[in-house]
């Protein structure tokens, strides 16, 4: 699917102060994508700020080194919302992953746009820019700066290779194409460093994020015959370990390594009691998007999340429940093999 970019010339064309913002606990495609997207929009003489509902994960402080990307709250205002002319929201379509900021949002005047590649959605009153085929806002963004001939700088190349490759698994899932490809090779002619960013991603882990990624390994369990994995943090490991919410990036793939597992979810408890839970699948045929918006989550068909209200037990035993009927519902939907 090509998104048809022109509407937005004119909104660009006749206003000045924008704001970006993305989806609560912000991963490196939000983070990437908001970067990204600031530069297109710098080069283009504009003023922006980024602001956020939660802060920026540790793990992620390399794509921002100058902190750009604030917390509302912390380093931005309500008034900083309502100053701007252009509300960008990218990476959601949602009122509940913009929390804070989506009720800010609400108050102001600016004009809304969204540039999202989410099943999910709500009706922000936004001018939308989506394409759910797309493998990470990210490559909408660099499609973006295409169609706009904005050359990209290279921390603006790298921040959104970043969101392109974890979106993706590092190209490992269904979404990848030749497409994919192109794009990242021409990101890396404006000064993208995979090198930096796997390295920044995945080889400076704390001792608290192996120790916690220990725990979770150590409580995996099975269901559905050996089709369903999944494993649960409760929060009394952070207080223990001193790990933080960013050690938990990406634990949920480590459910997916099993031997026969065709989905996965991860149980974490948070400070406030509610439970964030990832849901995944290996097949198109569990459609995870499907269950997360069952507790007023969302995402694509093989990678989504929700966040449950607590008590953690009961929250654990919902998602499992309905992880469940997903992957026997799959399995009855399996087209039947032909006999010889």
């Amino acid at each position: 699917m090509t998104i048809q970019w022109e509407p937005l010339r004119p909104i660009l064309a006749a206003n000045q102060r924008f704001v970006i913002s993305s989806h609560v606990r912000p991963d490196a495609d939000a983070i990437g994508s908001e970067i990204g997207l600031a530069r297109v929009l710098q080069a283009l003489g504009k003023t922006v700020q980024i602001i956020n509902t939660s802060p920026t994960p540790a793990n992620l402080y390399f794509l921002d080194p100058s902190r750009e990307v604030k917390q509302l709250g912390v380093g931005a205002t309500v008034a900083d919302v309502a100053a701007a002319e252009v509300h960008f929201v990218v990476d959601t379509s949602s009122w509940m992953q913009l929390s804070d900021v989506g009720k800010a949002m609400r108050d102001s005047t600016a004009r809304r746009v969204v540039i999202d590649h989410h099943v999910s959605a709500d009706d922000l009153g936004a001018l939308e820019f989506k394409d759910p085929q797309s493998e990470a806002t990210g490559s909408l963004i660099f499609d973006l700066s295409q169609f706009l001939g904005v050359s990209l700088s290279p921390d603006a190349a790298t921040a959104l290779f970043a969101a392109i490759a974890t979106d993706t698994g590092w190209f490992r899932f269904s979404a990848v194409s030749s497409r994919t490809m192109r794009t990242v090779g021409q990101l890396m002619e404006c000064g993208a460093s995979p090198s930096t960013v796997f390295r920044e991603l995945y080889e400076q882990a704390s001792l608290a994020r192996m120790h916690l990624v220990g725990r979770a390994l150590e409580r995996m369990m099975l269901d559905c015959d050996g089709e369903l994995a999944y494993t649960t943090i409760p929060w009394s490991d952070f207080v223990e370990l001193g790990a933080t919410s960013s050690d938990t990036e990406d634990l949920v793939n480590e459910c997916l390594k099993v031997t026969g597992t065709k989905a996965a979810f991860i149980a974490i408890e948070l400070q406030n009691h509610q439970v964030k839970v990832s849901f995944r699948s290996r097949t198109e045929g569990v459609n995870v998007a499907a269950v997360s918006e069952q507790f007023g989550g969302g995402g694509h068909r093989q990678a989504a999340g929700a966040t449950l209200a607590g008590p953690y037990p009961q929250a654990i035993s919902k998602a499992l429940e309905a992880m469940t009927q997903a992957v026997v519902a799959a399995r009855s939907n399996a087209p039947a093999l032909s006999g010889s």
